[in-house]
């Protein structure tokens, strides 16, 4: 653990503070403009739909100019969507406000590759530890997104507009610590076409489980976290509540990584994931319970943890899938597979919300959980096992 890491923890909470206020208010934003109720979520759509389109590009740039280098490039497409998202609200512009936000995409896929890069920036011995701790992190934005959104959504005489100008705000603040931090020189290619193909890469048992497991697992988590500040409007609780659960959702999703890889190094990625999986079938119990604050809270709760542990364990078994060489186009392709499913997550979202309700799309969220937990079974019984966890 050294000074590199801590930064690039900050910089992730910092990624997390924009993600979790965009989570917070565009959908918000999005329902007070949107020409029909069902295509409220478009904005949180666009976000993610911007962010599979990035894969490709984002993985040329990290190759072709490295980590910093790209990590600043998408910092500073953070800092115009955000201010092109505050002139589509001033304007009351739905569809400027869709396109702004797939701009934002960039950044977000960008982002994305924080934890990644955190691997790099320890000894193989402590890569479990750096990629938990890095997204750890994400703390920072568990409390500054959603207060963020609460505090500034009446900066201006225009709801949430104050909101993505404090986005502009947190973007070049992030530019600021990612100045500080040193990243390792990009290792030469040890062929002409710098390892394996990627259909080769993808075909590995624990690539396709780790693809799988992080592309479900997000997605499960982005369709009810979408639909909660819709949902909670809708059972007429305030935004101040919908903020508190945002909240304690993030905080869900990030506190874990001071141990979840401690625990990963001990009983392997599998078993954790396995954990998670569980978590998420909890938190569906809660929801389906009621619809009281004190649900959504737990329930959202339990949807962040089980998210953690997920995504953590799914992020270490896919280190162990491609050589350093292949970095770029192996990460890109899993990046690409988790923005896909965000995509469908967050259109689905907000039609079963808006149509269906809250109880049916919890319902639905089961099938996905299943096709998880049936992917961890597969891994663990499959013969290469033991070389890839």
């Amino acid at each position: 653990m050294n000074r590199n890491l801590w930064l690039l923890a900050l910089c992730q909470g910092l990624f997390l503070t924009n993600n979790v206020t965009f989570i917070a208010i565009n959908g918000l934003v999005g329902f007070s403009l949107a020409p029909l109720g069902w295509m409220a979520t478009l904005p949180v759509m666009g976000y993610v739909v911007g962010g599979a389109l990035s894969t490709g590009l984002v993985a040329k740039t990290q190759q072709r100019f490295g980590r910093k280098r790209s990590f600043q490039m998408g910092l500073l497409v953070a800092l115009a969507s955000s201010l092109l998202c505050a002139y589509a609200a001033v304007s009351r512009n739905f569809w400027l406000l869709c396109t702004a936000t797939v701009v934002a995409g960039y950044y977000n896929a960008n982002a994305n590759l924080y934890r990644f890069a955190a691997a790099e920036l320890t000894t193989l011995a402590g890569r479990e530890k750096a990629v938990s701790l890095v997204m750890a992190g994400g703390l920072l934005g568990a409390v500054l997104g959603p207060n963020l959104a609460a505090q500034t959504r009446t900066l201006t005489s225009v709801p949430f507009a104050g909101a993505y100008l404090a986005l502009a705000v947190v973007a070049l603040l992030s530019l600021a610590v990612l100045a500080f931090i040193e990243f390792p020189p990009t290792p030469p290619k040890k062929s002409a076409h710098g390892g394996r193909p990627l259909t080769e890469i993808m075909r590995q048992p624990a690539f396709i489980v780790a693809a799988a497991t992080a592309a479900l697992g997000y997605g499960v988590m982005n369709l009810l976290m979408a639909a909660t500040p819709l949902a909670m409007q809708q059972c007429s609780l305030p935004f101040a509540d919908v903020a508190l659960v945002l909240e304690w959702h993030v905080i869900g999703m990030f506190a874990p990584g001071f141990f979840t890889g401690h625990l990963i190094k001990r009983f392997g990625a599998l078993p954790i994931m396995g954990v998670g999986v569980a978590l998420n079938a909890l938190c569906i119990m809660v929801a389906l319970s009621g619809v009281d604050l004190q649900q959504f809270l737990i329930a959202l709760f339990l949807l962040g943890v089980g998210w953690n542990f997920l995504f953590t364990g799914s992020t270490t078994l896919s280190l162990q899938t491609y050589s350093p060489e292949e970095k770029d186009r192996a990460q890109g392709a899993l990046n690409f597979l988790v923005f896909a499913t965000l995509a469908l997550s967050s259109f689905a979202s907000g039609v079963l919300v808006t149509t269906r309700g809250w109880q049916l799309l919890n319902v639905g969220s089961l099938l996905p959980l299943a096709l998880t937990a049936a992917a961890l079974v597969w891994l663990g019984l499959h013969p290469g096992r033991a070389q890839a966890v």
